[in-house]
């Protein structure tokens, strides 16, 4: 009887410990925030559309794995206010997946999208857990989800400008942080609940990259002070991943690279981790696309030799090429693309394209040839003088030009 009472009291304690073990792990609230997926784009004339549908199904297999109880979808889901039909269709088709795999999803129309567009049939999706956030009107109600801490309020607001604030309000609206601090003050938060805002805007202080629009004067901008209500602010517009003021502020960036000037970003899902109100934190999860945009510089027979690409996967790249000889090749972009098949923008990088000469008229034109001439307006334009080769060319076409007109 000993023995089974000692078993009885060792099973007791053992349940008491993974108890409290549970109490201490309780279920968090894990959302990813994503944005700027700009499905339909092209970059320097080459179609995207491939590596959004990779990069999307790579977003899934995330979900898959690390089982978020959300997908916060901050603007620009497409680049064009009318995006083509493709695009359309792949949207769709990862909206699917998404109500299949029953993720609640928060979108928001940003600044190349249309807001109508993002709107319809969103009363249709509400039930599957898809929210698209409807054509502001003055009015915004949050979408509530609930865990073990308690109630997440989740606020989308999708792009606005000052003038579509001044069509629901008396108060004088000049400026975005006007616009967007009036909407905030008209919200019911709930300031016991944890509160998240999901919003597409420019935030003073970010760091903007060339594939984005930028308004002339920074007349955009949105100072950080007016998001202070809120536990999170998932936002969008910014393509390079980044806090703004504070970590609860932040840009997720795009899942791809769109420009050149992100050659060095890091892309990634950004994770927010909720528990009890005031505290929140994130972490990122790396995106690997299936083609990266690299750039690549020297001369074309270092560029050209097996040795220096072998073993990398810069041939499927989209590239950004440099080339650093002294003279034009010929034909150069045709015959690196037989190696780099998906090169985007060739430049050169020497003497030349270094040095900027102001051509003015020419002096002494009376007491000089044609040839002298021409010579001068060459090395003005190249920074270089014409080689031997270039001066026989240019002497035998002048005088069969002179024949020609005697």
């Amino acid at each position: 009887n000993s023995h089974i009472l000692l078993s009885e009291v060792t099973m007791l304690l053992i349940c008491c410990c993974i108890c409290k073990d549970l109490c201490q792990h309780r279920h968090k609230c894990f959302l990813f925030h994503i944005s700027d997926l700009h499905l339909g784009k092209r970059v320097h004339e080459f179609s995207m559309l491939e590596d959004q549908e990779y990069i999307l199904r790579e977003i899934l297999r995330l979900i898959d794995d690390e089982q978020p109880d959300g997908l916060l979808v901050a603007g620009d889901v497409y680049d064009k206010a009318v995006p083509p039909a493709e695009a359309v269709g792949l949207f769709d088709r990862f909206l699917c997946e998404l109500a299949d795999r029953r993720v609640p999803t928060f979108v928001i129309s940003g600044n190349h999208d249309s807001p109508e567009r993002i709107a319809f049939g969103s009363q249709l999706m509400q039930p599957s857990g898809i929210h698209m956030s409807p054509v502001y009107d003055g009015n915004i109600a949050p979408i509530s989800m609930q865990d073990e801490y308690g109630t997440v309020d989740v606020y989308m607001l999708p792009f606005i400008k000052p003038a579509h604030v001044r069509r629901f309000c008396d108060d004088e609206i000049t400026t975005y942080t006007d616009a967007i601090n009036h909407v905030i003050s008209k919200l019911s938060i709930n300031h016991d609940n944890r509160n998240i805002l999901v919003t597409h805007q420019f935030v003073t202080g970010s760091s903007r990259s060339e594939s984005e629009e930028i308004s002339v004067g920074g007349s955009d901008n949105v100072d950080a002070y007016v998001f202070d209500p809120f536990d999170y602010v998932a936002l969008g517009h910014i393509h390079s991943p980044q806090n703004c003021g504070a970590e609860h502020i932040r840009y997720c960036g795009t899942p791809l690279k769109y420009s050149f000037s992100e050659a060095k970003d890091h892309k990634s899902v950004t994770v927010i981790e909720l528990t009890e109100k005031g505290k929140v934190s994130y972490k990122t999860i790396d995106l690997v696309p299936q083609h990266d945009l690299v750039e690549l510089k020297g001369t074309y027979n270092e560029l050209t030799l097996r040795s220096f690409y072998e073993g990398t996967t810069w041939p499927e790249d989209y590239t950004h090429i440099t080339l650093t000889d002294e003279e034009d090749i010929p034909d150069a972009i045709g015959k690196l693309r037989t190696v780099y098949y998906r090169l985007m923008k060739l430049d050169y990088d020497n003497k030349r394209t270094r040095s900027s000469m102001e051509i003015s008229g020419a002096t002494d034109v009376e007491s000089k040839s044609p040839l002298e001439l021409f010579s001068d307006f060459y090395e003005l334009q190249n920074n270089q003088p014409m080689n031997s080769e270039q001066l026989e060319y240019m002497k035998s076409l002048i005088e069969k030009t002179w024949e020609g007109e005697q």
